[in-house]
């Protein structure tokens, strides 16, 4: 009898690259891109990578900082999770967070526990050691996921809400340390808060007085001026010259200061054995924020050294205002509504918006808003939905000034010669959407726009970088709320309301890719920047009052995140062509132990042929290098790169591979492509 012949096996790779695309038909659609996804995004390296998490903040130690430590041990007596268990010897202490018969799981260790030692709780001897406390030794990788997470937990509970109520109305990082904005509890200021070791505390804005008639006796910072006929007294942290000289014996501004003693009245002010320095028509005012608004910032310095270095502030609620970590003081514009909603600085100018206006200071000077000294009013056409630098040669830089439906360009160095042009009449962005990333990029009606395009195509759909994802767009495009971008990743990240996000990953200023996200805790502000080492950091204020630090830890703080992702059909260069599917080889890679599923759906997901189920894959990663671990706190068989098998079974055309996860426990991790095998069969009839 003749042996029929062995038919062949084919393989081949599948490279997983970019990003989500919701409109192009399938057959036509690149099999390397996802027909649905959630909570995965497009990496550095063009590859399909699970979103990392994000955790609150408010200035203590980080969740994702925690550590455990297993201290074995002879249990004899009662105890609870969360109970803090104290060496009688050795005074060390650890909150227990997980417990076996003989060894107890401990956190927030103080001190070093001692073999031997009785251990107790509340003053009652529950246990002796048997050894001393081993950092982040869990027997398996498994395992020390789950004590990580559970330390985090741990140390996430500590953390607080911005104090107040409602939504955090700004944020923002200065000079190391973090700031966010909240109501009042009773809703009618908003307040300044800073981050400390101890959690979000209250910044004391001080107080300002007006003063004219300054004569020929500077008053300086430090001095104390005294009431001539109050006896009221307080010692100056800043002066604002806004007209005049001292000099000149004509001076006028505002007295900064902390506090005072007593209160100011309409009178003449003395420094020291000087009197009558200059003339004040009233008692100081507190500086208070109104309640409410959206705060944007930009950190300048206008005086050129490290310690003139200041944040600058608008709400839409209040003056725009001047910090510098320590001293608080508005800016005065002279509006009679002076409450500006956007702000930017260029050409050392410091520029606001109010409604259809376009206001900036003089140069140099943020506090000087005279026409005299080089202050200017622009007229935009349109309500400014705001600013974006625009970054050139020294003579060539710019301002873009965004308005719903036009988009404006400044170009000059000072109101000598400025020259406003319209880029673009028929295109214009959306609050809080423009960042610059490679060029200028923002969301307006037709979807993400790239200025360099919007000014080549105008109104046009051509002009969207977002065409792929535009079902997503559409559904949220009326709740942006915040952006951002992410140095390190390459990435503008624009939020929703709703609580879903979109990032889009450059390489170089091309796409490679868009995918949707979906968060938890809504995102109310954001910013992010380059801390004084160089390590970029995110915050978010949400709609619960807290401030939370996005690509820190596992969780989407505390809560698993979720993620799938769909890959298109692929036919691999035979679409009319049966094949019989062996099996998939899925290269993975990141540093932490991960459990994910892998499954299939043939034929566009055809109910006439059984679909491939889930099949849970564990991926024991983790990086060990000889430079860098902490002996016996690390896993001899983790390695960062590794394949993931699974066998696929039917018949069909193309095939389509799901990936999907769930959990609070596991780091990031990128799917970089796949080997499939398969038997090419008969064509189609």
């Amino acid at each position: 009898m003749k042996q029929l012949p062995i038919p062949s096996v084919t393989s081949r790779y599948w490279a997983f690259r970019g990003g989500l695309d919701q409109v192009s038909p399938s057959i036509s659609v690149s099999p390397s891109v996802c027909r649905a996804s959630s909570n995965v995004e497009v990496g550095p390296t063009g590859a399909l990578t699970t979103a990392k998490g994000y955790e609150r903040f408010d200035g203590r130690a980080k969740p994702s900082d925690a550590t455990y430590s297993i201290l074995s041990a002879t249990i004899t007596g009662s105890y609870s999770l969360g109970n803090t268990l104290t060496g009688a010897t050795s005074s060390a202490t650890g909150v227990i967070i997980a417990a076996t018969s003989n060894s107890f799981v401990l956190t927030k260790i103080t001190g070093t526990f001692q073999s031997g030692e009785s251990l107790t709780i509340g003053g009652s001897p529950v246990a002796t050691s048997t050894s001393t406390d081993q950092r982040g030794a869990a027997s398996t990788m498994a395992l020390n996921a789950t004590y990580q997470n559970l330390a985090a937990d741990k140390y996430r509970a500590d953390i607080a809400v911005v104090p107040g109520a409602g939504a955090v109305l700004g944020v923002w990082k200065f000079n190391g340390v973090s700031y966010a904005i909240r109501n009042n509890v009773g809703e009618t200021a908003a307040v300044l808060h800073k981050s400390t070791s101890s959690g979000w505390t209250a910044v004391a804005l001080g107080r300002e007085l007006a003063f004219t008639s300054g004569g020929t006796v500077q008053i300086s910072v430090g001095n104390t001026i005294t009431g001539a006929t109050s006896g009221a007294t307080a010692v100056i942290t800043k002066v604002i010259l806004t007209s005049g000289t001292w000099a000149g014996g004509d001076a006028a501004g505002r007295l900064i200061f902390a506090s005072q003693t007593g209160t100011f009245q309409s009178e003449n002010l003395n420094v020291g054995a000087s009197l009558n320095v200059a003339t004040i028509a009233g008692n100081s005012t507190a500086n208070t924020l109104a309640p409410s608004g959206r705060y944007e910032f930009v950190t300048h310095n206008f005086g050129g050294s490290a310690a003139t270095a200041a944040m600058y502030g608008v709400s839409g609620t209040h003056k725009a205002f001047e910090f510098d970590g320590t001293v608080f003081s508005f800016i005065h514009t002279g509006m009679t509504t002076d409450t500006p909603k956007h702000i930017a600085v260029h050409r050392k100018h410091l520029f606001l918006s109010f409604g259809a206006s376009v206001q900036h200071s003089g140069i140099g000077d943020p506090h000087a808003w005279s026409v005299v000294l080089g202050a200017a009013e622009l007229a935009a056409g349109e309500t400014v939905t705001g600013f974006l630098q625009q970054p050139g040669a020294q003579s060539s830089d710019s301002l873009a000034i965004f308005t719903r439906n036009t988009t404006l360009v400044l170009y000059g160095t000072s109101s000598s010669d400025w020259n406003l042009t319209t880029f673009n009449p028929e295109a214009g962005a959306i609050e809080w959407t423009m960042q610059y990333i490679y060029q200028g990029v923002y969301l307006d009606d037709r979807g993400i726009t790239p200025m360099s395009t919007s000014q080549s195509y105008g109104n046009f759909q051509s002009a969207d970088m977002s065409a792929n994802v535009r079902p997503f767009i559409e559904s949220v495009r009326a709740t942006a709320i915040a952006s951002c971008v992410v140095r390190e990743k390459n990435q503008y990240r624009i939020f929703f309301s709703g609580g879903a996000a979109l990032y889009v990953t450059f390489a170089g200023n091309k796409v490679a890719g868009l995918m949707p996200m979906s968060l938890s805790h809504p995102v109310a502000c954001i910013c992010s920047m380059e801390a004084g080492t160089g390590q970029e950091e995110i915050f978010f204020g949400s709609t619960d009052g807290y401030v939370y630090q996005m690509e820190r830890g596992t969780s989407q703080d505390g809560d698993p995140i979720d993620w799938y992702a769909e890959l298109a059909y692929n036919h691999f260069g035979s679409p009319r062509q049966l094949k019989t599917w062996r099996k998939a080889v899925v290269e993975v890679s990141g540093e932490g132990y991960a459990s994910f599923f892998i499954g299939y759906s043939m034929a566009y997901g055809s109910i006439d042929i059984p679909q491939g189920d889930a099949t849970a894959i564990l991926a024991p990663l983790s990086v060990s290098r000889w430079d860098d671990f902490t002996w016996d706190a690390f896993f001899w068989d983790g390695q960062s790169l590794m394949p993931a098998e699974r066998d696929l079974d039917g018949t069909s055309e193309n095939v389509s591979l799901v990936f999907s996860g769930s959990s609070d426990e596991y780091q990031s991790m990128t799917l970089n492509g796949a080997i499939v095998d398969f038997t090419s069969r008969r064509a189609l009839r």
